[in-house]
């Protein structure tokens, strides 16, 4: 999908080489080799079935050295370097895993059927989880390694199972996830600006 000419992927990794030293992209199979064309400067690996294989596929080639990790979806091309930082800035000051948040604008109701509503939630308490999501890289892989298949969503609940700590960082409006085709609207907005 392309926004003002670019790849989603190619908006979302160039703002995180702002910030990373490192990239490793993972994509579905089939976009292994456009993906190595676009990005000749990030390590591009094979995805899997479900977010958490493709996850763990990007975590068996970290380098060494590596004792952050960032865990983001290219849906969110247009997260700001700003945001990025604070997850990183989290992560330096000893916070286990990181996420950024917002606070929830709209009206929340459950659902106590199809069709029927059921009790107004506090949106007060509520929090919009964004990426990336950052790591420190022994609990992403511990989180990882006891994950069964289709345990959570995402990273930050894998963290939680094992016991880690999960803080959250002011997130960034121009992090909104591109699902619709609104949301492509937004992004050709913002990718004009």
């Amino acid at each position: 999908m392309c926004v003002a000419g670019r790849t989603l992927l190619e908006h979302a990794t160039s703002r995180l080489a702002m910030v990373a030293r490192d990239l490793i992209v993972v994509v579905p199979p089939d976009f292994l080799t456009k993906a190595q064309e676009l990005l000749p400067s990030a390590a591009v690996v094979a995805g899997g079935a479900t977010r958490q294989e493709s996850v763990s596929s990007g975590l068996a080639v970290l380098a060494d050295d590596v004792e952050a990790v960032l865990v983001h979806d290219a849906a969110r091309a247009f997260v700001p370097p700003e945001a990025v930082r604070r997850v990183v800035s989290a992560l330096e000051a000893g916070a286990d895993a990181v996420v950024p948040v917002l606070p929830v604008t709209d009206t929340i109701r459950q659902q106590d059927e199809p069709g029927r509503l059921g009790a107004t939630v506090d949106r007060a308490r509520l929090l919009a989880v964004q990426t990336p999501q950052g790591f420190r890289r022994d609990v992403i892989l511990a989180a990882h390694q006891h994950a069964a298949p289709g345990d959570a969503c995402d990273d930050a609940s894998l963290a939680e199972a094992i016991g880690a700590t999960v803080v959250g960082v002011p997130g960034s409006e121009l992090a909104f996830k591109i699902t619709h085709p609104l949301d492509l609207l937004l992004a050709e907005t913002v990718a004009a600006r």
